[in-house]
C-alpha cells in the first residue's frame, strides 16, 4: 500500500513541477510579447525602471514623448507622480530640432540625470536615467 502511495505522490509532484515551469515560461513569453508591441513603433519614450508593483500609486510602464512633456505631482502634468519628494511641477522634457532636452522646473528636491543634479537645460541621449523623487525613468530615442 505504501509503495502505491509513494508512486502516486511522485507522479503528482512531477506534474506540479511541469505546470509550474509551463506557467513561468508562459509569463516570460507574454512579457516579451507586450514589450515588443508597446515600444516597437515609438520614436522616443520614457521607460519606468522601478517595479510597478512596488509603487504605491498608479503609473504606466512607458510614456510616449511628443513635443513637450511635464512631470510632477499636480494632475495637469503629462506624467503624474504622487511621490511626496516630487514637486507639483518638477521637470519638463521638450523637443527642439529632433533632439529632446530636459529642464528642472525649480523643484524642491531637484532632478537627477545619470546620478548628477540637473542644474541647466541638458540634451537627452538614449539610455539617460532621470530620477525625480524615488522614480527612475530611462530615456529612449530611436531617431
Amino acid at each position: 500500500m505504501f509503495d502505491i502511495l509513494s508512486v502516486i505522490f511522485k507522479y503528482v509532484f512531477v506534474i506540479i513541477i511541469y505546470l509550474f515551469i509551463f506557467t513561468i515560461i508562459r509569463m516570460i513569453y507574454l512579457d516579451i510579447k507586450t514589450i515588443g508591441s508597446t515600444t516597437g513603433d515609438l520614436k522616443a519614450y520614457l521607460k519606468v525602471l522601478n517595479p510597478l508593483d512596488s509603487i504605491p500609486y498608479k503609473m504606466e510602464d512607458t510614456y510616449v514623448l511628443e513635443d513637450e512633456l511635464t512631470v510632477g505631482r499636480s494632475s495637469d502634468n503629462s506624467i503624474v507622480i504622487r511621490d511626496p519628494y516630487v514637486s507639483k511641477h518638477h521637470l519638463k522634457i521638450s523637443l527642439d530640432e529632433s533632439n529632446y532636452f530636459i529642464e528642472d522646473l525649480k523643484s524642491s528636491n531637484g532632478t537627477m540625470l545619470n546620478g548628477n543634479k540637473l542644474e541647466d537645460v541638458s540634451l537627452l541621449k538614449t539610455g539617460d536615467i532621470i530620477k525625480a523623487g524615488d522614480i527612475e525613468l530611462m530615456f529612449i530615442h530611436k531617431g
